[in-house]
């Protein structure tokens, strides 16, 4: 833990110069970025040639009949979760639109391709549900 360093920092503006590191990640977090596109640059911009982007993020879900029933839980009950458990209605109704607003698994492939990425692949997970996405930097 000794080479390790928390810093805060903006994704669209990342505090790192060029070709720093070998692997880029983001869990549930790109999805809250103003400017997806941006991000994705400045991570193909902090990557060393050959360094891997992988980014999990909910994403569409592929199959039509546990879309519908992950649609009645997310807009019926994750909200109502929130209110009874956090006290956080707006929150969780704000988590459950955005998901619903975040580029489907091919999209967001191609956003990754347009920031210079090669080899984009994505897996999905829980039947699309969230999905991991990666790609290369050449």
């Amino acid at each position: 833990m000794d080479r390790l360093s928390w810093v805060t920092g903006d994704a669209e503006e990342l505090p790192f110069g060029n070709d720093l590191f070998d692997v880029y990640t983001v869990a549930f977090g790109i999805r809250n970025v103003t400017h997806i596109d941006q991000a994705l640059q400045e991570a193909w911009r902090v990557l060393k040639p050959g360094g891997r982007f992988l980014c999990l993020e909910f994403s569409k879900v592929t199959n039509s009949m546990l879309a519908r029933l992950y649609d009645a839980y997310s807009f019926q009950m994750i909200p109502v979760l929130g209110e009874v458990i956090a006290g956080d209605w707006k929150s969780y109704q704000y988590l459950v639109e955005s998901i619903r607003k975040f580029p489907d698994q091919e999209e967001f492939k191609g956003m990754i391709e347009d920031a210079g990425f090669y080899r984009v692949k994505y897996y999905n997970l829980t039947g699309g549900v969230v999905a991991i996405h990666s790609g290369f930097k050449l």
